[in-house]
């Protein structure tokens, strides 16, 4: 009896860090260590539920613990990104890939948008109300995309705000906050414009990848 092919992920997001040479080596040692995708999928939700926390500790704080406050949140959100990444990657080379697997990798990503952009709806020059709005989309912009792949149609990660590009705007946030002159601060309310754009740009995402699918799949029935 022949044994069936191992599991391998499908339409996965395209992303040209996985060709680098520091990201092969990075989740090969990974790998190597033993680490368990599932265990960086976790990994990655809990660096994003602590960025939020620090965006969120912004409007308490003043001076150079805000600023401090400001890069961590921006590291953190790049630690998410790398999670994401590296899960994948390591399931692969580890050839322990599966549909649970997937579990991992979608729903980690829903909390972790969640309290990113909560967490920056407290933040200084924030707005509650845009934070879970933003949050919202994003979820909305990764539920169209799973609707949509599993009535057929691609697995589309186009933008303009897929969640690289909202993570993006967020670490430049964090990064101008911390750097940026003190009298800069506050002129704009920097992240309530940030969340803006992302709850205008994800619905322009989200509206997008409805009628690519709508349109491959009335392609499909003719």
């Amino acid at each position: 009896m022949i044994p069936d092919p191992p599991y391998a992920p499908t339409d996965r997001r395209p992303l040209k860090s996985r060709g680098t040479a520091w990201a092969k080596w990075a989740s090969h040692g990974l790998a190597s260590a033993g680490v368990s995708p599932n265990a960086i999928s976790v990994f990655g939700m809990v660096a994003a539920g602590c960025a939020g926390c620090t965006f969120a500790a912004t409007s308490h704080w003043t001076g150079v613990p805000q600023r401090l406050a400001w890069l961590l949140g921006a590291i953190l959100c790049q630690v998410r990104l790398l999670c994401n990444l590296f899960d994948g990657m390591v399931a692969i080379e580890r050839k322990i890939a599966s549909p649970t697997g997937e579990l991992y990798n979608e729903v980690p990503d829903r909390v972790s948008d969640s309290a990113i952009f909560i967490g920056l709806g407290y933040a200084a020059g924030g707005g509650v109300t845009f934070g879970y709005l933003a949050a919202l989309v994003a979820v909305f912009v990764a539920y169209v995309r799973m609707t949509a792949a599993n009535v057929g149609a691609p697995n589309d990660f186009c933008g303009p705000l897929a969640k690289p590009q909202r993570m993006a705007l967020v670490t430049m946030l964090g990064v101008y906050m911390t750097f940026a002159p003190g009298t800069w601060h506050g002129l704009t309310g920097e992240a309530r414009a940030v969340l803006l754009v992302v709850i205008a740009g994800g619905l322009i995402t989200a509206i997008r990848r409805l009628w690519r699918a709508a349109v491959f799949l009335g392609g499909q029935t003719q």
